[in-house]
């Protein structure tokens, strides 16, 4: 055995270890950075589940209540329900007028069609919106309101009020609010209930709501003609049933959303065309309060003070909202165009510029918080408009390329099985000539004496080489010992300051005094026939580099039998099929052997990346050699214990992954056996270990949002789907390995919990390449339970 001099006192940190925990105090805020876009996508879904009505809908409608509590004359009273003085009072629309109404809008199709004819036929109208489509298109609002027709509320998201808490009636009512002032720069005084009709429908559910939005300042308007038109009746009927009776005055309902609306579109022409010739006049529901306070007056004879929709000069809550409303019917106090109107102001509220038309007297400017508020919703609704297809489509990409590979790892794992296990396949020659076994080890104390135990019942002839990183827990004496216990003395222990494993590997390299040396981890354990069976492939001279097959040890925990499914199903026939493809990514640092020749040609392990061995796997194949997997060299490791090791560990492993693709970019355009690495396997990479998982996710989010706000059974139904495939693959791939079926019953919890895990520190991963920061070799708590081999399964 030989040794390096012991270090003596203790020693200042050195420039790596300086590194090291200067990368270490930047893992925290990348962390919170990507646990906040994951709540942003999570929010976002939210928003755009809620505007849809699937987050928060309520589908109720209630018919057949009794009304004894509503005033008859409000019952028998005009369509337009007002609150003057405190007191109920309803106004009807004047003989030979209509007030054009339209619900449920704005519809990108459908509403600019009906402003295209409101404009032809120079024609005012009322349009009662909902707040969540205001959202989705502002300009359309915009173009409505600067057409010179009015806008009410029809709800944020069109549900029967009377079934609602008086919270959720505020916010149905603010939202709509802050909507209107994103998009157009304005609020209203205007209401109307989804699923209203004429007064007489009003019933003591709905006549609370109404009492206490006409304290607040709002107008709520029902109807007395319904064209149905939303029943697609045909154009005839429409127009028909639109017309009022015998020359009296009407707010008649039309749809511009809510279906499919060809034929109020079709009837819309003829039908002003036949009120025109019929004598009737066009306009909006402050034109009809403007008319009949005008009427008032002259009956009076009194000049009232610029009345608008919500009170007379005086009147008791008027069109303004409560004072301190947030986005209320005429925004907080203070607003230009307040409660009931400015004095003096001709035709009602002020608003931008001066004195608004007396068509759009219940419209108040939008100011302050409330505006910019709103324009921060229509912002958020439109990122969400935004993203939400978007990332319906990488689901798809994502299930696509999901489905994919598992397609490929069965083909290709069957395929690598039977070529591989045929009787009468052979390497060559039988390799038996000796080789050089490296251990690079850092405060290994637990494990370094199994490892030991291990290689000295190897069948193939060994020289050990362990090379001890500055080890603190007398590492190197712990393996001096062992090797004199085990009467071993081919074993060599080199001790170096810490550098680092790719340093510790080099320095065994250098050492080594065969052509072929095998690198293991000094957690892992070797079966007596691993070295002989790992060193085969060397019989052909293409092959530079052979990857064995590593083995969960400590798999009688529910962390250790998460990652047993995930080294048999993932790793394994990923490798399999890498190998049939001939370009393979990785080879594990638990068990690896090499060309000795090969390793000191691309320059030795790496410092450059994290992942050192998927570094010079890559740098094998650029030289052109052959990288291979020996699926019956197996070794047994010590898997991490807790979930905090354990992402330490994958978050190293990734980060390192993607250094090293990044670092070997240019293999895309290497030419001959030197590019296929780039031609095939980095594609492959990058699609099934990078961006599949990273969007993978998207999945699960969309799987829990359907379960939660859609249809849970159908959604319960497709993610068992997922299930079962993953199951038939983990299956199979137990079955190539002569695993164990038992440990498959731990999958479906490993799909609710560990695949989140890998997931977030994969988009961990991505977060620290895009902002930069290094790792350094982390050594994880080890327990040395993981010995000898036998009887392990």
């Amino acid at each position: 055995m030989t040794t390096t001099p012991s270090r003596g006192r203790r020693r200042a940190p050195s420039r790596i270890e300086r590194a090291a925990g200067k990368a270490a105090a930047l893992q925290k805020p990348r962390v919170i950075l990507a646990g906040l876009l994951l709540l942003a996508l999570t929010s976002v879904m939210l928003l755009d589940g809620y505007l849809r009505a699937e987050v928060g809908g309520d589908q109720r409608v209630r018919t057949g209540a009794s009304a004894s509590k509503v005033p008859d004359d409000i019952l028998d009273g005009g369509p337009i329900l007002t609150f003057r003085g405190g007191r109920a009072t309803t106004v009807s629309v004047p003989d030979k007028t209509i007030a054009l109404t339209f619900d449920d809008g704005p519809n990108p199709t459908w509403t600019p069609a009906v402003l295209e004819i409101l404009e032809k036929y120079d024609v005012p109208a009322t349009f009662f919106l909902v707040g969540s489509m205001v959202s989705r298109y502002p300009d359309i609002v915009e173009d409505l309101v600067e057409q010179g027709n009015e806008v009410g509320i029809h709800t944020f998201t069109h549900v029967d009020l009377s079934y609602q808490s008086d919270a959720r009636v505020d916010r149905e009512m603010e939202q709509t609010q802050l909507a209107l002032a994103g998009a157009a720069g304005v609020t209203t005084t205007l209401f109307r209930a989804p699923y209203s009709s004429e007064t007489d429908a009003i019933d003591n559910y709905s006549w609370p709501v109404y009492q206490r939005l006409g304290e607040d300042g709002y107008t709520s308007v029902f109807v007395d003609t319904d064209s149905d038109d939303w029943k697609r009746p045909g154009v005839s009927n429409i127009i028909k049933w639109a017309t009022p009776e015998d020359g009296k005055g009407a707010s008649v309902l039309f749809h511009d959303a809510g279906g499919e609306r060809s034929q109020t579109i079709a009837a819309l022409p003829t039908y002003i065309e036949k009120m025109k010739a019929a004598g009737y006049t066009f306009t909006t529901i402050s034109g009809v309060m403007q008319e009949e306070n005008a009427a008032a007056r002259e009956a009076s004879g009194q000049q009232a003070e610029g009345a608008v929709p919500g009170g007379a000069a005086g009147a008791t809550g008027g069109a303004g909202a409560a004072e301190g409303a947030t986005g209320g019917a005429g925004a907080a106090e203070g607003a230009t165009g307040g409660a009931g109107a400015a004095e003096g102001a001709t035709g009602g509220a002020g608003a931008a510029g001066g004195t608004v038309d007396r068509l759009q007297a219940a419209h108040r400017e939008a100011t302050g918080v409330t505006l910019y508020e709103g324009k921060a919703l229509v912002a958020a609704v439109a990122v969400a408009e935004w993203t939400v297809p978007t990332l319906s489509v990488g689901l798809a990409v994502v299930g696509v390329a999901v489905m994919g590979r598992f397609g490929m790892m069965l083909v290709l794992a069957r395929r690598h099985y039977r070529k591989r296990n045929r009787r009468r396949f052979s390497w060559g020659p039988e390799v038996t000539r000796p080789v050089s076994v490296i251990v690079p080890a850092y405060n290994e104390k637990e494990c370094i004496a199994n490892t030991l135990e291990s290689l000295a019942r190897s069948t193939h002839p060994i020289e050990i080489i362990i090379v001890d990183d500055g080890s603190t827990d007398g590492t190197s004496e712990i393996s001096r010992e062992a090797a004199g216990a085990l009467g071993m003395t081919n074993v060599r222990v080199i001790r170096q300051e810490n550098s680092g494993k790719p340093a510790a590997l080099n320095n065994g390299v250098r050492n080594a005094s065969h052509d072929i040396v095998v690198m293991m981890d000094g957690d892992t354990v070797f079966e007596p026939d691993t070295v002989r069976q790992l060193v085969q492939p060397f019989a052909d001279p293409k092959v530079g580099a052979v990857a064995g097959n590593a083995k969960v040890g400590n798999r009688n925990t529910i962390i250790g039998a998460w990652q047993h499914i995930e080294y048999v199903m993932g790793f394994n026939l990923d490798r399999r099929m890498y190998d049939l493809l001939r370009c393979m990514p990785t080879i594990p640092g638990a068990i690896g052997a090499f060309r000795r020749d090969a390793v000191l040609e691309v320059g030795g392990m790496s410092e450059d990346t994290l992942a050192e061995d998927t570094d010079i796997t890559i740098a094998m194949h650029r030289a052109g050699w052959n990288v291979v997997y020996q699926e019956h060299a197996r070794a047994w490791t010590e898997a991490p214990g807790s979930l905090k090791q354990l992402w330490s560990q994958r978050y190293r492993w990734s980060y390192g992954t993607m250094q090293a693709l990044w670092k070997h970019r240019k293999s895309l355009t290497d030419k001959g056996p030197s590019g296929r690495f780039g031609r095939v396997g980095m594609p492959l990479v990058v699609l099934f270990q990078i961006v599949t998982p990273v969007f993978a996710p998207l999945i699960d989010v969309f799987t829990a949002y359907s379960m939660i706000f859609i249809d849970f059974k159908a959604a319960l139904l497709a993610w068992c789907a997922v299930l079962c495939v993953q199951l038939v693959c983990a299956a199979y791939a137990f079955r190539l390995d002569r695993e164990k079926y038992r440990y498959l019953l731990m999958m479906p919890l490993q799909q609710l919990a560990y695949r989140q895990m890998m997931y977030l520190v994969l988009i961990h991963s991505c977060i620290t390449a895009l902002t930069g920061g290094r790792l350094r070799w982390q050594k994880l708590k080890r327990t040395g339970e993981v010995g000898t081999p036998a009887g392990v399964s």
